[in-house]
């Protein structure tokens, strides 16, 4: 009987992890990280935002592509993904918004769309959007493309807030941040679908941290620190991974 248990709680589990106060934390890194990391590569080694997502999207289709095949959560392979689309989604949004010229409003407005249009898609095949339901290939696809609109939509929701508010990026990260205490506050207190707190925590998570990657290495004059972009990836990279063999890193369950 208690082997049955055991392999009964074994299939339940998924392939993605419990969404706890470790998990946050991990999540606010990497997006810190695909910032600084991004930057690096289009401004620093002056790729271009098109080579530089280019690159970045090759990375992540060699990690998500790992991260499916697997048959059970690799807390590393995972968060190599989550940083990968953070990468990737740094690097979209800037070519969105700069290259193609429609400016931060405009690229947000139609990376917005696209993240609703993932949403609706998963909804309507899969009849939920909850990560507790990710138990088969077709909803674990939808989760990988929801998370990669919403890691491109909050980088450029992140530099809309510092430059076209006027905030700064010291400005724009207190304002993220608040809005991720009103999540909180509606995860305690009220009894708003977690589902739909988790997906908006997901995407505030990101322009929070594009705007603090920003403020690390942006020149003095325009509101940063000027950090060198190598050794903020290289620090933020060094603490993700510390965190990821120290933090209880365990799988979710099925619904």
């Amino acid at each position: 009987m208690d082997m049955l248990l055991d392999n009964a709680t074994e299939d339940r589990a998924g392939k993605v992890p419990a969404v706890t106060l470790g998990f946050w934390i991990i999540k606010i890194l990497a997006t810190t990280l695909g910032e600084t990391g991004g930057d690096a590569v289009t401004m620093s080694m002056n790729l271009g935002y098109l080579v530089g997502t280019a690159i970045f999207a090759i990375i992540f289709v060699a990690a998500v592509s790992a991260q499916m095949a697997a048959r059970r959560f690799h807390p590393l392979l995972y968060w190599t993904v989550i940083i990968a689309t953070t990468t990737v989604g740094t690097t979209f949004a800037d070519f969105v918004d700069r290259s193609l010229g429609i400016g931060y409003l405009g690229g947000s407005s139609l990376l917005a769309g696209l993240l609703v249009a993932s949403l609706a898609a998963w909804y309507r095949t899969m009849g939920t959007v909850s990560i507790a339901s990710i138990d088969n290939k077709a909803a674990e696809t939808f989760y990988w493309i929801t998370i990669l609109f919403s890691q491109t939509l909050g980088t450029a929701l992140g530099d809309w807030m510092a430059d076209s508010t006027g905030l700064g990026y010291g400005g724009g990260a207190i304002v993220f941040a608040a809005g991720l205490a009103v999540v909180a506050a509606a995860y305690l207190w009220t009894r708003v679908s977690h589902t739909v707190l988790f997906w908006i925590a997901f995407v505030l998570t990101r322009p929070l941290g594009a705007t603090v990657g920003d403020f690390l290495d942006k020149p003095l004059d325009h509101g940063g620190l000027a950090l060198s972009r190598y050794t903020a990836s290289v620090a933020l990279a060094v603490a993700i991974a510390a965190l990821v063999f120290m933090l209880p890193q365990r799988a979710g369950k099925h619904a």
